[in-house]
């Protein structure tokens, strides 16, 4: 993973008063707890809207949460590509997905301490299916999941807890799915933790 200009202390300080200060100004909390373990897999949802992205960044600024995220390849053009990775981003080739869980645990064998956050929907439509890269990448590299969200109906966002993946993914996925069931995202109509399946 590579280093990214925000993560040094002046511009995180920076940073995190402007992400607290927007959240507070829209009404926004932040709750729930921020975890100590060095390293994890931070997935957020549910992902309905546009603006999931620019308030789980902030929620993670607040937090004092040094993140990597994933996107589209699509989302890193010129000019605008350099932006997206200094705020973390990795570009994503979705055709390659299982050579990105397998680089992704290398870099979490390879590295201290290391978040990345990947929504395990994919995208922002109306799901019917989780991903299962994130347990995957989770179980590979032996760290747990933050479970975390954003409540739009509450304006509430934060980790809810961490979870470790037993190998039993059946299991892993229906007890994760049920921690969602009583989150609203901002366009509820495109997210119900009920009928759900797992791909």
């Amino acid at each position: 993973m590579h280093a990214t200009i925000f993560q040094t202390p002046v511009v995180r300080t920076l940073m995190r008063w402007i992400s607290v200060m927007v959240l507070r100004l829209c009404g926004w909390r932040i709750e729930g707890i921020t975890p100590a373990e060095p390293k994890y897999v931070l997935i957020a949802a549910p992902h309905t809207s546009n603006w999931d992205f620019p308030v789980t960044l902030m929620v993670c600024f607040a937090l004092r949460l040094k993140v990597y995220w994933m996107g589209k390849v699509s989302l890193f053009p010129p000019v605008v590509g350099v932006v997206m990775r200094w705020l973390g981003g990795i570009p994503v080739n979705r055709n390659r997905a299982s050579n990105l869980v397998q680089s992704t645990v290398d870099a979490f064998h390879a590295s201290q301490t290391l978040t990345v956050i990947v929504p395990p929907e994919g995208t922002r439509g109306k799901v019917t299916h989780w991903k299962t890269g994130f347990y995957y990448i989770a179980a590979g590299a032996g760290v747990p999941i933050a479970l975390g969200y954003l409540d739009f109906k509450r304006k509430a966002g934060g980790i809810g807890q961490m979870f470790y993946p037993t190998g039993d993914i059946v299991a892993d996925m229906e007890y994760i799915q049920d921690f969602y069931r009583s989150i609203h995202g901002k366009n509820p109509q495109q997210f119900s933790a009920d009928h759900i399946q797992i791909r």
